[in-house]
């Protein structure tokens, strides 16, 4: 095993039987739980392109340092600080923010698209850009201590990075669900909603690296017209394992599959007010699973209750890119004139749990008041994200 590091990633090469290698790019920030920086970022981006490029190179495992997280969000206290630092100024003055969600949009797409089989180890916490980069990739881990959230709503943003494009593919009414609750789920419930693909026992992982060690891993052969047969080969082989390894999980059942019916019930119809009220009478359900979920969004940003709900009516028949650049826009006005900063400096900095959101209710948070995080800030074809997709 050789290995490269940079202080945030830990980027290694492991040998297999035949010659061909895995890459294993490991988050190693385990204090902030694995929160994805743009630094991070960057490292990702680059070694995924040395990788995609060699023809030894077989699979990409990705995993997070420390027992806690693979990745339980973004780098939120820099953005704060770029936030307060452009008070007053234009969306597109924030360059910091728009630099960062462009870049890690772009990795996630990266990830989506990406040639190579990619193997998420999805276990502890995986949240907001830790979701990002496990959505996309082909083959997804869960473990007995996974617990998955998209929890923007409690710090005044969106389900983002491709979460709209996610949320939008889940059975039934589950991703609205999810969206406007931040409602945590496991193993058993990211398997059922199409989330993961597989479940490992939590220390499984040596077991799995020692597997995927002694495969017969096939060289990418020059033939550009034979690199999906290859795709294709490995692809099987890691099912196969996979499905060796894995296990059930306990419970089998998830709260979210155990409610899918009552789900798609309260979260029909085209009425947020509607929808809003049906899951804030949640709260005195007898299941505390539902009443924590109604009690999050009441204590939410109503702005983005309203901003997650318009996303996602507009995003259901968009492709990929085209998610990540309307997710773009919306993003960098959130980062201008949203709740964003008010929420994290309610949870995270000043921590007085106690965010004065504005709109303070969802009245206030119109559908014409909404229109705004559409808006693109400048000509579509300085988009930073608008040629994505194009060579894909």
């Amino acid at each position: 095993m050789s290995e490269a590091s940079n202080d945030v990633v830990l980027f290694e090469e492991v040998a297999c039987a035949n010659g061909m290698k895995l890459g294993v790019a490991t988050l190693n920030t385990p204090k902030t739980l694995n929160g994805l920086s743009l630094d991070m970022t960057r490292l990702l981006a680059a070694r995924m392109e040395v990788w995609a490029k060699d023809p030894d190179l077989a699979v990409v495992i990705m995993r997070g340092a420390g027992e806690k997280a693979f990745c339980a969000g973004g780098d939120l206290h820099t953005l704060y600080h770029s936030m307060t630092e452009n008070i007053g100024k234009p969306a597109a003055a924030n360059t910091y923010a728009g630099t960062f969600f462009a870049e890690e949009y772009a990795l996630d797409y990266r990830i989506h698209t990406f040639p190579k089989p990619i193997v998420v180890w999805g276990d502890g916490i995986v949240m907001g850009g830790g979701m990002g980069l496990m959505m996309g990739a082909s083959h997804r881990i869960v473990t007995d201590t996974s617990k998955m959230a998209m929890p923007e709503i409690t710090i005044g943003l969106f389900p983002d990075v491709g979460g709209t494009w996610m949320l939008n593919r889940l059975p039934g009414k589950t991703g609205l669900f999810l969206g406007l609750t931040g409602a945590h789920i496991g193993a058993a419930d990211a398997l059922f909603a199409g989330m993961a693909d597989y479940h490992l026992p939590h220390d499984a992982w040596n077991i799995l690296i020692s597997s995927l060690k002694t495969q017969r891993w096939h060289r990418t052969p020059d033939q550009k017209e034979l690199h999906h047969e290859t795709r294709v080969r490995h692809d099987d082989i890691l099912n196969s394992l996979l499905h060796e390894l894995s296990s059930d999980p306990v419970p089998v059942i998830g709260s979210l599959q155990q409610h899918l019916s009552l789900i798609q019930k309260i979260c029909s119809g085209s009425d947020l007010d509607k929808i809003v009220s049906n899951i804030l009478a949640l709260s005195e359900h007898q299941d505390p699973w539902l009443q924590r979920a109604a009690k999050t969004l009441a204590a939410g940003s109503p702005g983005s209750a309203r901003l997650t709900f318009t996303l996602l009516q507009r995003t259901k028949h968009a492709s990929l890119a085209e998610v990540y650049r309307i997710e773009w826009i919306a993003g960098l006005m959130c980062a201008s004139h949203g709740d964003f900063a008010e929420g994290i400096r309610a949870l995270l900095v000043d921590k007085d749990k106690n965010p004065k959101w504005n709109p303070a209710n969802l009245i206030d948070a119109t559908p014409q008041w909404v229109e705004k995080f559409f808006t693109p800030p400048f000509a579509a074809k300085d988009h930073p994200l608008y040629t994505l997709g194009e060579s894909a």
